[in-house]
């Protein structure tokens, strides 16, 4: 099958489409064979880039509002996938669509008398179908939290099919609006994965760099390169209970989102009067959380061998990062690469995989993994709607 994956994450800066070429593998056992055959980037548009930010872990809002959101981002989605059908001519047999994710509570809190945990992702799939003419799969991670888990990460199956390797330990760092690592050692099994959210990715630089150079991201991370990191901030906001947690974790805007970045920022505007420090410090945090978390988690289960540190997500594009990440990683013996290295876009990496995941859910065949996602048993993921 041709399988179309659409991607829009917490950065929230657009939609990312992969049509991916899916075959069942070999043997009872065997991982399906999967190819990319296109990717396609497209922005949100500033209105609607808006609405998406203003209605993620908002404190006040409207069912109007939701429900305008919801279908405006099916209609986007249908419309980005048209259009990367139609430029690289290629039939599609199915669509996985993520969704725009508003807010995501991965642990259970009391709520009308009862706790529980809950997610939500907007993006009316039906608009989807009736648009390309093919079923939509939709609505993953609730499945995956019914059965106990905390409905992410997700893209721990992708990774084990691409980049498994016998003979070498291999660590894929995702760097989008939230960080998310999976690590494979050499000859793992799937279940032997260790994988979880490290924290903020790129939404925290992205808000300061908002906030005080009124752009939306720091291309390349050269604001960050013309500042001086301030220490004091960093080990205060490394302090955060959230880095203290052991997987299986998951982390979104209710955790780094505006709140956390405006106190960073009046933190940062106290003991400095440069505004490029403010965005070098939330670099940093970046950098050091995602070293944190593979000393602490990960490290011990790597056997002391050289391990490939592949990166992918808008963040392997902010060289600044990049350079910080290599920098901290390099005592541990990793070998920093990117997915594009590798033969995979960083930006279609994650949407690759929502295909994979949309096809598993089509042959009926379960796509989380339980160590990841903290579920008690393996499930079908998504909901299917039909043309």
């Amino acid at each position: 099958m041709n399988v179309a994956g659409v991607m829009s994450g917490t950065s929230a800066d657009g939609v990312d489409v992969a049509i991916v070429r899916i075959a069942p593998g070999r043997g009872k056992s065997a991982r399906p064979e999967v190819k990319l055959l296109a990717h396609e980037a497209f922005p949100y548009p500033g209105l609607l880039r808006s609405a998406v930010l203003g209605a993620m872990n908002a404190r006040s809002t409207s069912t109007a509002e939701l429900a305008r959101l919801n279908w405006r981002l099916g209609i986007a989605y249908a419309e980005t996938v048209r259009a990367t059908v139609e430029k690289h001519r290629i039939r599609i047999d199915l669509v996985g669509c993520h969704g725009q994710t508003i807010y995501h509570q991965g642990k259970t809190s009391n709520y009308a008398g009862r706790k529980i945990a809950c997610t939500w992702q907007l993006g009316e799939p039906a608009a989807i179908a009736a648009t390309v003419n093919v079923p939509v799969v939709s609505n993953f991670r609730p499945a995956d939290m019914f059965a106990g888990g905390q409905g992410a990460p997700l893209v721990p199956l992708l990774d084990y099919v691409l980049f498994s390797h016998a003979k070498r330990g291999r660590v894929l760092q995702n760097i989008g609006g939230i960080g998310n690592l999976t690590a494979i050692p050499s000859g793992a099994a799937a279940r032997d994965l260790i994988a979880f959210d490290t924290g903020p990715g790129n939404m925290v630089i992205d808000a300061m760099t908002q906030a005080l150079f009124n752009k939306p991201f720091d291309r390349n991370g050269s604001i960050a390169a013309r500042g001086t990191v301030i220490d004091p901030v960093l080990r205060a906001a490394l302090l955060n209970p959230f880095f203290r947690v052991r997987p299986p974790r998951s982390a979104g805007r209710e955790q780094f989102g505006r709140e956390f970045a405006a106190d960073l920022l009046v933190r940062c505007r106290r003991a400095s009067r440069k505004p490029e420090d403010a965005v070098a410090t939330a670099t940093a945090l970046t950098a050091e959380s995602i070293a944190r978390s593979y000393d602490q988690f990960v490290h011990p289960a790597m056997s002391g061998r050289r391990v490939d540190y592949i990166v992918s997500g808008g963040g392997a594009r902010n060289a600044t990062l990049m350079a910080m990440l290599a920098q901290r990683l390099e005592p541990f013996g990793c070998e920093l690469t990117t997915s594009t290295d590798h033969g995979l876009p960083v930006e279609a990496k994650e949407a690759a995989a929502f295909a994979l995941l949309a096809w598993r859910t089509w042959h009926r065949l379960p796509g989380n993994v339980p160590s990841a996602t903290g579920a008690h048993a393996s499930v079908i993921l998504g909901q299917v709607t039909y043309v």
